[in-house]
């Protein structure tokens, strides 16, 4: 991709309502831009690392067993009058009456509809287990959206869901899928804390939430940095771990993710029921699954930056090379810059060419902060020796390289 082509508006500072760092980079880098208080457009880099942290959900998903669906995000109220979560969640859901007189909602989440699809599809133990997740826009009414995508009133989430016929299955589920989120977590670049939570009205008897830990969270939790167990805040009373007795330390952190066992919490009110194998109706046994994915672009931001910009992990980054010609009036260094992009883009490697007449020192600060992974720079050194200048983002050193053997050098880097 050319920068001529493609919408990347920089900012040298960032905008007066940027609270937290991963804000005002991602303002300030083009990622994002707000509409109003709470709500976001994503612009075309934005936009890459999102989906590139789909794509890595949607494998790690798929590989515990899960299948995608995609759920409406217009629902009907009556589900949650049923489950009785219309008064629990109160004013954050979005309502409204259409012109048929039916009450409708904005999902704020979706386990009423779930719920309610496969109750009419699913009547005997032997079409069970079931494990569905989607990915989808979500909307709660905040009172106080705060810290860019952290906390939106239309935002991205990942929300899975497994149906099982005993509490055994469950638990099988419960910890295929916890796995699933620690590789999801540490393939995004981050480094994450799991903390047994309240499960508040989602319901339910056991929870986990994942905590990043951030210079600006939302929330406090306490670590333990001998077995790395995590405890809510709520418990600052305690001075030491209760598993290995290692001293307690208070973390700010912000949640990405957070799963629930829900028992028959939903299906027993809404009636989602099987036959068992003794020909018993059953109330069908069920796991919540969630990750913020809006939320994780400004989580890996907040864990990956200097004071120069964003520094992308390489999985999420919008592109992984970045071609820098200095001087875009030199026909020999514009040739090499389109043959380099060409060969890179043709051996699957994403690139974007900076081929804007800017100064340079505009292009390297543009290039740290926007926080691709590698820069190949052209220069005058081009011009005299037919050398190249790799380098990787976040470190100091320059490599001289050869036009010839750039792509090789290009591809170790990528790989580690």
């Amino acid at each position: 991709m050319y920068w001529s082509k493609t919408f990347i508006p920089t900012l040298k500072d960032a905008p007066q309502e940027a609270e937290s760092e991963s804000h005002k980079l991602l303002l300030r880098a083009g990622m994002i831009r707000m509409l109003m208080a709470g709500v976001y457009s994503y612009l075309p880099l934005g936009y890459r690392a999102l989906m590139n942290i789909q794509d890595i959900i949607r494998q790690e998903m798929q590989a515990s067993g899960a299948a995608e669906v995609l759920l409406p995000a217009l629902q009907p109220l009556e589900l949650w009058q049923r489950s009785g979560r219309d008064k629990d969640i109160g004013e954050v859901m979005i309502r409204f009456t259409d012109r048929k007189g039916r009450k409708i909602c904005l999902g704020p989440t979706h386990e009423e509809v779930i719920t309610d699809l496969v109750r009419q599809q699913v009547s005997s133990y032997k079409q069970l287990p079931v494990v569905l997740y989607q990915i989808q826009t979500k909307f709660r009414d905040e009172l106080r959206p705060r810290f860019g995508l952290v906390r939106g009133c239309e935002f991205i989430m990942k929300d899975a869901y497994s149906f099982d016929r005993d509490e055994q299955g469950l638990d099988k589920n419960y910890q295929l899928i916890f796995a699933a989120y620690e590789r999801i977590f540490k393939r995004c670049g981050l480094g994450v804390l799991s903390v047994e939570a309240d499960s508040g009205v989602m319901g339910g008897s056991v929870s986990h939430e994942f905590m990043v830990p951030a210079q600006e969270g939302e929330d406090n939790v306490l670590f333990c940095a001998v077995c790395h167990k995590g405890f809510p805040a709520k418990e600052n009373a305690a001075l030491n771990c209760s598993k290995c007795k290692g001293k307690l330390e208070k973390v700010s952190t912000l949640e990405v993710g957070h799963i629930f066992k829900l028992g028959t919490k939903y299906s027993s009110v809404l009636g989602a029921n099987f036959v068992d194998a003794q020909g018993k109706m059953q109330p069908i046994i069920m796991g919540c699954y969630g990750i913020g994915v809006s939320r994780l672009i400004s989580a890996v931001v907040e864990q990956n930056h200097d004071a120069n910009g964003i520094i992308w992990p390489m999985e999420v980054a919008p592109y992984k090379v970045i071609i820098l010609p200095l001087d875009i009036t030199e026909p020999k260094i514009m040739e090499q810059a389109n043959n380099l992009h060409a060969r890179l883009e043709g051996a699957g490697v994403t690139v974007l060419l900076d081929d804007r007449d800017e100064r340079a020192g505009v292009k390297f600060k543009d290039a740290d902060l926007l926080g691709i992974n590698l820069q190949l720079v052209i220069g005058k050194q081009f011009l005299k020796d037919g050398t190249l200048e790799l380098k990787e983002r976040g470190k100091e050193e320059k490599n001289a390289v050869t036009a010839e053997g750039v792509l090789e050098k290009i591809r170790a880097a990528l790989h580690g």
